[in-house]
């Protein structure tokens, strides 16, 4: 890769050694200021990917007139992340960057905006406020990268990325990196990218090789139990367990922090610092269980998770492909358990077309002894007891 010797320096102290497939793909594409749709599932250095080139083209540029390169993202997390990678790639450059996104006071980024830094990363909705706020410039931007695009679209963000996308210059090079390539995507290129290079970084399996994948056919008011013996019989070295809603996510953490340590959550509901203290706790490994919802379920890098749960299944495969992807990153080996009712067959058969794999069911009784596995067609499957009068105490 033809890297200066300031970003060779910056990688070596990052401790990055030889370039993700999606990392060397992409470089030269960008250095050869070819527009890129580029596909690529979590975990495989896909942020790097596309600052590395971002950080080696604008360091010591003067960004008086506004920023040169702008990031769009769907999540304030996603935000910080790209924000803190930027950061870690510049440490040798004359390089300064801003995150703006919802949840934060709009001042503290107007005046970070008016110290004129050469990258900005942010959600659709506070990138629109600080345009129409003149606080944002749009029009000396060369370069705009639309992250977890097909995120974006999923959360109703296309209306808000069709206006950013107009204020910007027609002459620049735009990056739009997807887990998919659905056809609302190719039709947004074909508006607003010129000539783009259609390139596809995933392995031919969705979900990485190195996650096992499994699942438990369990009902609803026996997936408590499950969960705490799952845990006690893994020690995971850290997990997250994922919810469907907010109101659950919350019950489930309160009855762990009953009964063990090191658990945390996280949904919507929080403010976004207690979020970023959450979020740099779990990274720096100062809990071992984090209950979540689908906040959770994409765009973020925390290396040693061990364990995925999903102890409500998502709606859409694709959300279950991002819940996975949160394990087995950068060549590490993971697990995944999932928690299956009788009445989700179908959710199953989705998934597995999706990911082009079979699950492995596991039985419950390897877990809870006591508990009276369902025949296939029993219908009673509610009625189930376990037997057990005490439930063992969990220490981490």
């Amino acid at each position: 890769m033809d890297l200066t010797p300031d970003m060779r320096a910056a990688l070596k102290k990052a401790g990055y050694v030889a370039p993700t497939p999606i990392q060397a793909g992409l470089f030269p594409l960008v250095m050869e200021q070819h527009d890129v749709i580029g596909q690529a599932q979590t975990g495989t250095g896909k942020t790097a990917a596309f600052t590395i080139p971002l950080v080696q083209n604008t360091a010591g540029i003067d960004a008086s007139q506004g920023p040169l390169a702008l990031v769009v993202v769907p999540t304030r997390e996603l935000a910080l992340q790209v924000t803190t990678e930027v950061e870690k790639l510049s440490f040798k450059s004359d390089i300064a960057s801003v995150a703006a996104y919802g949840g934060r006071p709009i001042n503290q980024q107007v005046d970070r905006l008016a110290r004129n830094p050469q990258i900005v990363v942010g959600t659709p909705g506070r990138l629109i406020d600080l345009i129409k706020r003149r606080a944002l410039r749009a029009n000396n931007l060369d370069y705009v990268v639309l992250d977890e695009a097909d995120r974006m679209f999923d959360i109703g963000f296309l209306p808000d990325i069709e206006w950013i996308l107009k204020q910007c210059p027609a002459e620049r090079q735009t990056l739009l990196l997807s887990a998919t390539v659905p056809d609302e995507i190719l039709r947004l290129a074909k508006r607003h990218m010129y000539r783009p290079k259609l390139v596809n970084f995933s392995s031919k399996n969705v979900s990485a090789d190195l996650i096992d994948q499994n699942y438990f056919f369990i009902e609803e008011p026996f997936k408590m139990d499950l969960l705490m013996a799952l845990l006690e019989k893994e020690q995971p070295e850290q997990t997250i367990v994922f919810c469907r809603t907010k109101i659950r996510t919350e019950k489930i953490y309160r009855k762990l922090l009953k009964i063990m340590k090191g658990v945390q959550c996280m949904h919507g509901d929080m403010s976004q610092s207690a979020r970023n203290r959450t979020m740099q706790s779990f990274r720096d490994r100062k809990f071992t269980i984090l209950v979540a919802t689908d906040v959770m379920g994409r765009g973020i890098d925390v290396s040693g998770i061990s364990h995925i749960i999903n102890m409500d299944m998502p709606e859409l495969s694709d959300d279950y492909v991002h819940r996975v992807g949160r394990t087995g990153r950068m060549g590490r080996e993971g697990v995944a358990y999932s928690f299956i009712t009788k009445e989700q067959g179908n959710v199953l058969t989705e998934i597995e077309k999706r990911i082009n794999k079979q699950l492995v069911r596991l039985k419950v009784t390897d877990y809870l002894p006591d508990f009276v596995e369902a025949k296939p067609r029993d219908t009673t499957a509610i009625e189930q007891k376990i037997k057990r009068k005490h439930r063992r105490s969990i220490a981490f």
